[in-house]
Parts: C-alpha cells; structure tokens; sequence
C-alpha cells in the first residue's frame, strides 16, 4: 500500500512538533501531549512520537509519555541519554512532575 502525500498541513504540524522539541533544553523532559500543544495541535501526542520515530538528529530522549514511561524497548538506551543530560529514571520511568 503505497503512502498518500504529504499535505500543507501535516507538514506544518512536522515542522512545528520539530521547532519544539529542538527547543526543549539539556536537561529537560516533556512529555508528547506538551510538544503537541507547543506545536498548536493539542491532543495529537500520538502523532508527535510518529514524528520522532522518523526524524533524524532531534533529541527524543527528552521527550516521554504523560506518565513519565521511557520508550518500550529502548528504556536503557533512554535512561541512559536522560542521565548524561541529569536526569534520574527509576526504572523505566522519568519523573515528569515540575516544581511549584
């Protein structure tokens, strides 16, 4: 099944989830829903892992899931990045609470 073209609007929803997630600092985790809202597309946190699933050279370890979960399958590789950054996983999981 071959893939329908690219649309104006799936490319700007690429290129905005791309700005944001470059912007996040070293050292910092957000989760999908936050990219996707940044981006103006609240509610598509799915579509931004699909984003990082096939781009290059973004730092996508510092991006988690609402709970804090590390990607499946990758925990290690991710835990790891997240620590040369100071960040600490307990498990496979980051904490994602922020400081009032």
């Amino acid at each position: 099944m071959a893939s329908s073209p690219p649309t104006a609007e799936r490319i700007d929803f690429e290129e905005s989830v791309k700005r944001v997630i470059l912007a996040i600092p070293r050292g910092d985790v957000v989760t999908y829903g936050e990219v996707a809202a940044e981006a103006g597309f609240p509610g598509a946190a799915r579509a931004v892992g699909r984003v990082l699933r096939v781009s290059d050279g973004l730092p996508w370890w510092r991006v988690v899931t609402a709970s804090g979960r590390l990607v499946p399958g990758l925990e290690s590789k991710h835990a790891s990045l997240l620590a040369s950054e100071g960040i600490h996983t307990d498990g496979a999981k980051v904490r994602t609470e922020r400081p009032s």
